[in-house]
């Protein structure tokens, strides 16, 4: 470039050295202009946070929180498509030619009772399929995700000056019942709209501090099935068993063989876990049943150990019935709920490490942790199974009050953890950390 006259007597060396003074500047300044752009939006978001907690509604009734993610996209200028896969929203955003990047949040909350004490509480009750009355909780964090995720739609339009490309802003139904990603695929997310070159998404962590971030590179979350186990038998009276084949005998052998898949069928470089979850059968001291049921979760990374699972079962207790000399039409039944299936995170790792290089400019290195994959469930893996084959990072949100944290370090007391009745987040900390976290990660997506 050349120099205007003025400057002509400006040695080489010097205009080199200024130039890039100029730029660290403008870098430092863009930071804290995001900074206190965002401390301008907290109130606002502040008052959407403690609207989502004290409403809540539950997988495949999220109509009201629906409408009002689509209300604040709208407000905020994007194209929207409401009751798209059930409730989900989709909020598209053009800002010139660049990478599509979308951001996605879950909306729905929990069939759980809230504890807290807090003066934001959810009241919420609702009648379950059994008839039950049951309170309504976001004790999973879906209320600072959906904050978040507006928020952070909120900065990248008011920095739309410096990224280019197309944002495309999800609302996700039904993720605790692992339906949501499902139906919004099914009904063309991927198609419909532009194909995303990357998916990111936040999730509220219960045993990170807020204000810190964690970041996992590769497999993040697990493989997750429910599986039920029906075991018959031969009922009978309880003082004549030698007349029944005894189907609470044949479950408690088969509960124990189990375990031996984990422990000795897979390889031990392999994480799994088979827990039974529930077992039921019989109905008094002095009969014998004719059959017992179990419930099963399943979980692991790799799919290919997933299958394995689920095959060993099968045989396991089929081979067991055989032994208690059952007929072919007594053989036990195992039904993989397909409905419910969700399949492993994987963060890409090369997405992982520029989500991890973004929030560590905006937050600094002392507050991004390397945390550990876990055996929870999440939807989120959906988007990064299709055929588009689009990398995909979710990383985890310090939720934890500081002090609180501490003590709890200092005590060896554990704190309460995800779908807890008494957890509740460092909201202002932690929304104030997720927008400005997100907002950088998609800025930089952008800008790549």
């Amino acid at each position: 470039m050349k120099l205007p006259a003025r400057f002509a007597a400006i040695p080489a060396s010097l205009s080199i050295t200024l130039a890039l003074v100029a730029a660290i500047s403008s870098t430092s300044l863009h930071a804290e202009n995001l900074d206190a752009s965002v401390m301008k939006s907290m109130p606002k978001l502040e008052q959407l946070y403690t609207h989502l907690h004290q409403n809540p509604e539950l997988s495949y009734q999220e109509k009201n929180t629906s409408a009002r993610m689509a209300k604040e996209l709208t407000q905020l200028g994007f194209e929207v498509t409401d009751n798209f896969g059930g409730y989900g929203v989709v909020g598209i955003f053009k800002n010139g030619a660049g990478p599509v990047v979308m951001i996605r949040a879950d909306i729905d909350g929990l069939p759980i009772i809230e504890q807290t004490g807090k003066s934001y509480a959810s009241k919420v009750t609702t009648v379950d399929e059994h008839n039950n009355t049951v309170g309504i909780m976001h004790g999973c964090g879906h209320d600072i995700h959906m904050t978040s995720f507006i928020g952070a739609a909120e900065q990248l339009i008011k920095h739309k000056s410096d990224w280019k490309g197309t944002l495309m802003m999800v609302a996700q139904p039904a993720e605790e019942v692992g339906g949501g990603a499902k139906a919004m695929i099914k009904e063309g997310l991927f198609s419909k709209f532009p194909t995303p070159d990357s998916v990111i998404g936040l999730h509220v962590n219960a045993g990170i501090p807020a204000g810190k971030v964690g970041v996992v590179s590769g497999y993040a979350l697990a493989n997750v099935d429910s599986v039920d186990i029906t075991i018959k038998g031969k009922g009978g009276h309880g003082a004549y068993p030698h007349l029944t084949i005894d189907p609470v005998v044949i479950a408690a052998r088969t509960v124990l063989a189990l375990q031996t898949i984990p422990s000795r069928e897979v390889s031990p470089l392999e994480p799994n876990v088979v827990t039974v979850g529930s077992i039921h059968g019989g109905s008094k001291h002095n009969i014998i049943s004719n059959e017992v049921k179990l419930q099963l979760t399943l979980r692991s990374y790799n799919p290919e150990v997933r299958e394995q699972q689920i095959a060993a079962i099968k045989r396991i207790t089929k081979g067991i019935a055989i032994s208690a000399g059952l007929p072919d039409e007594l053989m036990p039944e195992v039904y993989v709920h397909q409905d419910e299936t969700i399949p492993s995170t994987y963060n890409e790792p090369q997405l992982a490490a520029k989500v991890q290089a973004s929030i560590e400019t905006e937050l600094g290195k002392n507050n991004v942790v390397i945390a550990p994959p876990v055996m929870a469930g999440e939807d989120f893996g959906l988007y990064g199974r299709t055929e588009q084959n689009i990398p995909i990072t979710l990383f985890w949100l310090g939720g934890v009050n500081p002090e609180q944290y501490q003590a709890s370090l200092d005590s060896g007391e554990a704190l309460p953890s995800l779908h807890s009745s008494k957890f509740a987040p460092d909201y202002p900390l932690t929304i104030r950390t997720g927008v400005r976290a997100m907002t950088r990660t998609a800025m930089d997506l952008f800008n790549q």
